[in-house]
Protein backbone atom coordinates (compact mmCIF):
# COMPACT_ATOMS: atom_id res chain seq x y z
CA UNK A 1 0.00 0.00 0.00
CA UNK A 2 1.49 3.39 -0.90
CA UNK A 3 0.54 6.12 1.68
CA UNK A 4 -1.78 9.30 1.00
CA UNK A 5 1.41 11.92 -0.03
CA UNK A 6 2.58 9.00 -2.63
CA UNK A 7 -1.11 8.29 -3.88
CA UNK A 8 -2.04 11.74 -4.43
CA UNK A 9 0.57 12.17 -6.71
CA UNK A 10 0.16 8.97 -9.09
CA UNK A 11 -2.24 10.98 -11.61
CA UNK A 12 -2.56 14.45 -12.88
CA UNK A 13 -4.45 17.12 -10.82
CA UNK A 14 -7.91 17.76 -11.54
CA UNK A 15 -9.73 20.77 -13.01
CA UNK A 16 -8.93 22.82 -16.12
CA UNK A 17 -7.88 25.59 -14.38
CA UNK A 18 -4.59 24.36 -13.15
CA UNK A 19 -3.41 23.87 -16.67
CA UNK A 20 -3.33 27.63 -17.61
CA UNK A 21 -4.40 29.68 -20.99
CA UNK A 22 -2.72 28.59 -23.81
CA UNK A 23 -3.07 32.22 -25.62
CA UNK A 24 -3.23 35.45 -24.55
CA UNK A 25 -6.83 36.80 -24.09
CA UNK A 26 -7.91 39.63 -26.11
CA UNK A 27 -8.68 41.89 -22.13
CA UNK A 28 -4.95 41.38 -22.06
CA UNK A 29 -4.26 44.35 -24.61
CA UNK A 30 -5.28 47.70 -24.12
CA UNK A 31 -6.91 49.48 -27.09
CA UNK A 32 -4.18 52.04 -28.07
CA UNK A 33 -5.64 54.42 -30.45
CA UNK A 34 -3.82 54.34 -34.00
CA UNK A 35 -2.76 50.74 -33.28
CA UNK A 36 -6.27 48.60 -33.91
CA UNK A 37 -6.01 45.41 -35.03
CA UNK A 38 -1.95 44.94 -33.71
CA UNK A 39 -1.88 41.72 -32.80
CA UNK A 40 0.30 39.09 -30.87
CA UNK A 41 3.22 37.60 -33.11
CA UNK A 42 2.14 40.62 -35.98
CA UNK A 43 1.10 38.82 -38.56
CA UNK A 44 -0.49 42.14 -40.52
CA UNK A 45 2.43 42.97 -42.43
CA UNK A 46 4.20 45.96 -42.85
CA UNK A 47 2.25 48.89 -43.15
CA UNK A 48 1.84 51.69 -45.50
CA UNK A 49 4.13 54.89 -45.04
CA UNK A 50 2.26 58.06 -44.92
CA UNK A 51 2.40 60.31 -47.99
CA UNK A 52 5.32 62.64 -47.74
CA UNK A 53 4.87 65.78 -46.42
CA UNK A 54 6.08 67.82 -49.17
CA UNK A 55 6.92 66.70 -53.18
CA UNK A 56 10.01 64.71 -53.55
CA UNK A 57 12.70 66.65 -55.40
CA UNK A 58 12.47 65.70 -59.13
CA UNK A 59 15.28 63.00 -60.26
CA UNK A 60 18.38 64.19 -62.19
CA UNK A 61 19.11 62.59 -65.57
CA UNK A 62 22.11 61.28 -65.05
CA UNK A 63 24.98 62.44 -67.91
CA UNK A 64 26.07 60.34 -70.75
CA UNK A 65 29.54 58.21 -70.77
CA UNK A 66 31.77 57.38 -73.87
CA UNK A 67 32.44 53.92 -74.88
CA UNK A 68 35.41 52.18 -72.81
CA UNK A 69 37.31 49.49 -73.27
CA UNK A 70 39.31 47.65 -70.99
CA UNK A 71 42.51 46.09 -73.04
CA UNK A 72 42.88 42.34 -73.61
CA UNK A 73 44.76 40.25 -71.21
CA UNK A 74 48.24 39.95 -71.64
CA UNK A 75 48.94 35.87 -72.67
CA UNK A 76 50.77 35.44 -69.60
CA UNK A 77 47.73 36.44 -66.92
CA UNK A 78 45.44 33.89 -69.36
CA UNK A 79 48.02 30.97 -68.69
CA UNK A 80 48.93 32.08 -64.88
CA UNK A 81 44.94 32.36 -64.24
CA UNK A 82 44.19 28.71 -65.93
CA UNK A 83 46.84 26.93 -63.87
CA UNK A 84 45.67 28.37 -61.10
CA UNK A 85 41.99 26.95 -61.65
CA UNK A 86 43.21 23.59 -62.45
CA UNK A 87 45.30 23.43 -59.32
CA UNK A 88 42.29 23.36 -57.55
CA UNK A 89 40.92 20.37 -58.72
CA UNK A 90 42.44 16.99 -57.52
CA UNK A 91 41.18 14.91 -60.16
CA UNK A 92 42.53 17.20 -63.60
CA UNK A 93 46.02 16.89 -64.85
CA UNK A 94 48.08 19.58 -64.82
CA UNK A 95 49.25 19.37 -68.69
CA UNK A 96 47.19 20.89 -70.36
CA UNK A 97 47.24 24.30 -68.28
CA UNK A 98 51.29 23.83 -68.50
CA UNK A 99 52.14 22.73 -71.77
CA UNK A 100 48.90 23.67 -74.03
CA UNK A 101 49.54 25.75 -76.72
CA UNK A 102 47.28 28.82 -76.68
CA UNK A 103 46.22 30.02 -80.24
CA UNK A 104 43.71 32.51 -80.15
CA UNK A 105 42.29 34.87 -77.47
CA UNK A 106 38.68 36.75 -78.18
CA UNK A 107 37.49 39.37 -76.02
CA UNK A 108 33.48 39.72 -75.43
CA UNK A 109 33.63 42.00 -72.93
CA UNK A 110 29.80 42.93 -71.76
CA UNK A 111 27.87 45.45 -69.43
CA UNK A 112 26.24 44.95 -66.19
CA UNK A 113 23.62 47.71 -65.44
CA UNK A 114 22.59 47.01 -61.55
CA UNK A 115 19.81 49.26 -59.25
CA UNK A 116 19.29 49.11 -55.92
CA UNK A 117 16.63 50.44 -53.76
CA UNK A 118 17.37 51.09 -50.08
CA UNK A 119 14.22 50.76 -48.44
CA UNK A 120 12.67 51.36 -44.43
CA UNK A 121 9.62 48.98 -43.37
CA UNK A 122 7.54 48.89 -39.86
CA UNK A 123 5.25 46.74 -38.61
CA UNK A 124 3.68 46.46 -35.41
CA UNK A 125 3.15 43.77 -32.77
CA UNK A 126 2.01 43.19 -29.24
CA UNK A 127 4.89 42.05 -27.10
CA UNK A 128 5.71 40.82 -23.14
CA UNK A 129 8.39 39.94 -21.08
CA UNK A 130 8.50 39.21 -16.97
CA UNK A 131 7.87 42.56 -14.77
CA UNK A 132 10.82 43.58 -12.82
CA UNK A 133 9.01 46.56 -11.70
CA UNK A 134 9.58 48.62 -15.42
CA UNK A 135 8.03 51.54 -15.55
CA UNK A 136 4.50 51.86 -17.29
CA UNK A 137 3.39 54.50 -19.28
CA UNK A 138 -0.21 53.66 -20.81
CA UNK A 139 -2.53 55.98 -21.25
CA UNK A 140 -0.71 58.81 -19.84
CA UNK A 141 0.02 60.48 -23.21
CA UNK A 142 -1.39 59.67 -27.08
CA UNK A 143 0.99 57.15 -28.46
CA UNK A 144 2.80 57.94 -31.27
CA UNK A 145 2.00 56.82 -35.31
CA UNK A 146 4.17 53.84 -36.02
CA UNK A 147 6.18 55.74 -39.10
CA UNK A 148 6.07 59.16 -36.45
CA UNK A 149 8.75 57.29 -34.05
CA UNK A 150 12.40 58.38 -34.25
CA UNK A 151 14.12 55.70 -35.35
CA UNK A 152 18.46 55.51 -36.31
CA UNK A 153 18.93 54.03 -39.80
CA UNK A 154 21.94 52.45 -40.80
CA UNK A 155 24.21 53.44 -43.26
CA UNK A 156 22.60 53.61 -46.83
CA UNK A 157 22.62 50.64 -48.57
CA UNK A 158 23.46 48.31 -45.30
CA UNK A 159 20.30 45.33 -44.47
CA UNK A 160 19.33 45.59 -40.57
CA UNK A 161 16.44 45.19 -38.26
CA UNK A 162 15.22 46.79 -34.89
CA UNK A 163 13.02 46.11 -32.35
CA UNK A 164 11.42 49.70 -30.20
CA UNK A 165 9.07 49.69 -27.55
CA UNK A 166 6.14 52.34 -28.96
CA UNK A 167 5.96 54.91 -25.87
CA UNK A 168 3.07 55.55 -24.00
CA UNK A 169 1.61 51.41 -24.83
CA UNK A 170 2.90 49.98 -21.47
CA UNK A 171 1.56 48.14 -19.16
CA UNK A 172 1.56 45.64 -16.17
CA UNK A 173 -0.88 42.32 -16.76
CA UNK A 174 -1.74 39.22 -14.84
CA UNK A 175 0.58 36.69 -16.66
CA UNK A 176 -1.47 34.73 -19.00
CA UNK A 177 0.50 30.95 -18.97
CA UNK A 178 -0.15 30.71 -15.68
CA UNK A 179 -3.30 32.70 -14.69
CA UNK A 180 -0.80 34.42 -12.26
CA UNK A 181 0.44 31.48 -9.96
CA UNK A 182 4.07 31.60 -11.30
CA UNK A 183 3.98 27.95 -12.13
CA UNK A 184 2.70 26.04 -14.87
CA UNK A 185 2.13 22.31 -14.85
CA UNK A 186 5.65 19.91 -15.85
CA UNK A 187 4.59 19.15 -19.65
CA UNK A 188 6.98 15.97 -19.12
CA UNK A 189 4.44 14.65 -16.31
CA UNK A 190 0.68 16.01 -17.76
CA UNK A 191 1.22 17.88 -13.63
CA UNK A 192 1.73 14.16 -11.54
CA UNK A 193 5.07 14.54 -10.51
CA UNK A 194 5.53 11.28 -11.92
CA UNK A 195 5.06 8.65 -14.82
CA UNK A 196 4.98 5.36 -15.68
CA UNK A 197 8.16 3.02 -15.04
CA UNK A 198 9.96 2.84 -18.31
CA UNK A 199 11.66 -0.32 -16.68
CA UNK A 200 8.67 -2.31 -15.92
CA UNK A 201 5.85 -0.29 -17.90
CA UNK A 202 3.76 0.08 -15.39
CA UNK A 203 3.45 -3.21 -13.68
CA UNK A 204 5.34 -3.03 -10.99
CA UNK A 205 7.21 -6.30 -11.31
CA UNK A 206 9.58 -7.99 -13.64
CA UNK A 207 10.17 -11.27 -14.69
CA UNK A 208 7.78 -13.50 -13.02
CA UNK A 209 6.52 -11.80 -9.03
CA UNK A 210 9.99 -10.57 -8.88
CA UNK A 211 9.43 -6.37 -7.85
CA UNK A 212 10.69 -3.75 -9.94
CA UNK A 213 13.75 -2.42 -8.11
CA UNK A 214 13.68 0.86 -10.16
CA UNK A 215 10.23 1.72 -9.37
CA UNK A 216 9.88 -0.32 -5.90
CA UNK A 217 6.81 -2.03 -7.46
CA UNK A 218 5.27 1.35 -7.81
CA UNK A 219 4.85 0.68 -11.39
CA UNK A 220 5.49 4.50 -11.50
CA UNK A 221 8.74 6.76 -10.79
CA UNK A 222 9.25 10.72 -9.75
CA UNK A 223 9.14 13.33 -12.86
CA UNK A 224 12.69 14.37 -13.10
CA UNK A 225 11.82 17.63 -14.80
CA UNK A 226 10.31 18.68 -12.16
CA UNK A 227 11.61 16.81 -9.14
CA UNK A 228 8.18 15.04 -8.73
CA UNK A 229 6.84 18.48 -7.93
CA UNK A 230 4.39 18.33 -10.97
CA UNK A 231 5.01 21.85 -11.80
CA UNK A 232 7.43 24.28 -13.05
CA UNK A 233 8.26 27.87 -13.00
CA UNK A 234 6.40 29.73 -15.63
CA UNK A 235 8.47 30.07 -18.93
CA UNK A 236 6.76 33.82 -19.47
CA UNK A 237 6.94 35.63 -15.85
CA UNK A 238 9.75 33.49 -14.56
CA UNK A 239 7.50 32.97 -11.45
CA UNK A 240 6.66 37.14 -11.04
CA UNK A 241 3.25 35.95 -12.20
CA UNK A 242 2.64 39.46 -13.90
CA UNK A 243 4.03 40.92 -17.75
CA UNK A 244 4.99 44.05 -18.74
CA UNK A 245 2.72 44.46 -21.71
CA UNK A 246 3.58 46.60 -25.10
CA UNK A 247 3.55 47.72 -28.28
CA UNK A 248 6.75 46.48 -29.90
CA UNK A 249 7.41 48.04 -33.67
CA UNK A 250 9.48 46.37 -35.60
CA UNK A 251 12.09 48.60 -38.27
CA UNK A 252 13.52 46.73 -41.17
CA UNK A 253 15.99 48.15 -43.80
CA UNK A 254 15.94 46.26 -46.85
CA UNK A 255 18.89 46.77 -49.79
CA UNK A 256 16.40 45.60 -53.04
CA UNK A 257 19.09 44.88 -55.66
CA UNK A 258 18.52 44.02 -59.38
CA UNK A 259 21.24 43.23 -62.34
CA UNK A 260 20.72 42.81 -65.69
CA UNK A 261 23.41 41.74 -68.10
CA UNK A 262 23.90 42.40 -71.72
CA UNK A 263 23.69 39.30 -73.71
CA UNK A 264 27.22 38.70 -75.22
CA UNK A 265 27.76 35.29 -77.25
CA UNK A 266 31.22 34.64 -75.68
CA UNK A 267 29.19 30.99 -74.75
CA UNK A 268 30.00 31.54 -71.29
CA UNK A 269 26.94 31.32 -68.71
CA UNK A 270 25.72 34.53 -67.80
CA UNK A 271 24.90 33.39 -64.53
CA UNK A 272 28.89 32.61 -64.09
CA UNK A 273 28.94 36.94 -63.94
CA UNK A 274 27.05 36.85 -60.74
CA UNK A 275 30.75 35.96 -58.88
CA UNK A 276 32.97 38.67 -60.23
CA UNK A 277 33.00 42.47 -60.53
CA UNK A 278 33.89 44.60 -63.50
CA UNK A 279 35.35 48.05 -64.16
CA UNK A 280 32.65 50.64 -63.00
CA UNK A 281 31.85 53.02 -65.69
CA UNK A 282 28.74 54.87 -63.73
CA UNK A 283 27.79 55.62 -60.38
CA UNK A 284 24.67 57.89 -59.63
CA UNK A 285 23.27 57.98 -55.83
CA UNK A 286 20.02 59.81 -55.30
CA UNK A 287 16.67 59.87 -53.16
CA UNK A 288 15.59 58.49 -56.59
CA UNK A 289 17.27 58.28 -59.98
CA UNK A 290 16.44 58.83 -63.18
CA UNK A 291 17.16 56.07 -66.05
CA UNK A 292 20.21 56.26 -67.47
CA UNK A 293 20.09 57.64 -70.92
CA UNK A 294 22.54 58.23 -73.55
CA UNK A 295 24.40 54.80 -72.98
CA UNK A 296 26.25 53.56 -75.87
CA UNK A 297 24.10 50.06 -75.69
CA UNK A 298 20.39 50.65 -76.05
CA UNK A 299 19.26 47.41 -74.12
CA UNK A 300 21.52 48.90 -71.26
CA UNK A 301 18.93 52.49 -71.32
CA UNK A 302 15.79 49.81 -71.83
CA UNK A 303 17.11 47.79 -68.72
CA UNK A 304 17.33 51.14 -66.69
CA UNK A 305 14.01 52.65 -67.39
CA UNK A 306 12.18 49.32 -66.75
CA UNK A 307 13.66 49.18 -63.68
CA UNK A 308 13.60 52.10 -62.10
CA UNK A 309 10.00 51.85 -62.86
CA UNK A 310 9.12 48.76 -61.25
CA UNK A 311 11.23 49.53 -58.30
CA UNK A 312 9.87 53.01 -57.18
CA UNK A 313 6.35 50.89 -57.97
CA UNK A 314 6.90 48.13 -55.96
CA UNK A 315 8.44 49.33 -53.12
CA UNK A 316 6.49 52.70 -52.41
CA UNK A 317 3.52 50.57 -51.31
CA UNK A 318 4.61 49.17 -48.12
CA UNK A 319 8.04 50.78 -47.15
CA UNK A 320 9.57 54.29 -47.46
CA UNK A 321 11.93 54.67 -50.05
CA UNK A 322 15.16 56.28 -48.62
CA UNK A 323 17.67 56.11 -51.75
CA UNK A 324 18.68 54.57 -54.64
CA UNK A 325 21.81 53.56 -56.86
CA UNK A 326 22.62 52.54 -60.05
CA UNK A 327 26.16 51.33 -61.79
CA UNK A 328 27.22 50.82 -64.60
CA UNK A 329 30.26 48.15 -64.78
CA UNK A 330 31.94 46.57 -67.52
CA UNK A 331 33.17 43.02 -67.07
CA UNK A 332 36.07 41.38 -68.97
CA UNK A 333 35.37 38.40 -70.86
CA UNK A 334 38.65 36.41 -72.83
CA UNK A 335 37.59 33.29 -74.98
CA UNK A 336 41.15 31.24 -74.71
CA UNK A 337 41.70 28.84 -77.72
CA UNK A 338 44.93 26.16 -77.31
CA UNK A 339 45.60 23.09 -78.23
CA UNK A 340 46.93 19.82 -76.43
CA UNK A 341 48.41 16.69 -78.02
CA UNK A 342 46.53 17.33 -81.10
CA UNK A 343 42.49 18.24 -79.54
CA UNK A 344 41.49 22.26 -79.71
CA UNK A 345 40.00 23.08 -76.32
CA UNK A 346 38.80 26.12 -75.01
CA UNK A 347 38.39 28.43 -71.52
CA UNK A 348 37.38 31.46 -70.43
CA UNK A 349 38.95 34.27 -68.34
CA UNK A 350 36.39 36.86 -67.26
CA UNK A 351 36.18 39.25 -64.66
CA UNK A 352 38.29 41.79 -62.62
CA UNK A 353 39.41 38.61 -60.48
CA UNK A 354 40.48 36.18 -63.43
CA UNK A 355 38.03 33.73 -62.96
CA UNK A 356 38.22 30.45 -64.91
CA UNK A 357 35.53 28.18 -66.42
CA UNK A 358 35.38 25.06 -68.66
CA UNK A 359 34.04 22.48 -69.68
CA UNK A 360 35.86 20.98 -71.80
CA UNK A 361 39.47 20.10 -69.99
CA UNK A 362 41.37 16.99 -71.77
CA UNK A 363 42.75 15.76 -68.56
CA UNK A 364 40.49 14.49 -65.78
CA UNK A 365 40.30 11.53 -64.09
CA UNK A 366 38.63 9.66 -61.40
CA UNK A 367 39.05 9.95 -57.56
CA UNK A 368 38.91 6.35 -55.95
CA UNK A 369 39.21 6.70 -51.82
CA UNK A 370 40.98 3.29 -50.74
Amino acid sequence: MYNNQEAHAMFPPQGSNFLGATAPPASMFDNVPGYEGTAMGGGGGYLPPPAPAYPPPAPEPSPTQPEWNIPSISEDTAREAFRLFVSNHCCWSSGPAKDGMITAMDSFNTYRYRLETFTEARATEWAHEQYNGQPVNAYTQPAPGPWDIQVQPPAHFQEQSTHVMVPYTSSVKECHECLGRGREPCSECAGAGNKVCWVCNGAGVRTGDDQCNHCNGRGRENCSACQGHGSKECDACRGKRQLHVYIQLNVKWTNNKDDFVVEQSSGLKVENLNSVSGKELFKDTQYLVFPVMGFPDPAVGQAAERLVREHQNKYSQSARILQQRQTIELIPITKVTYKWKGGTHTYFVYGNEFLVSTEDYPATCCCTVM
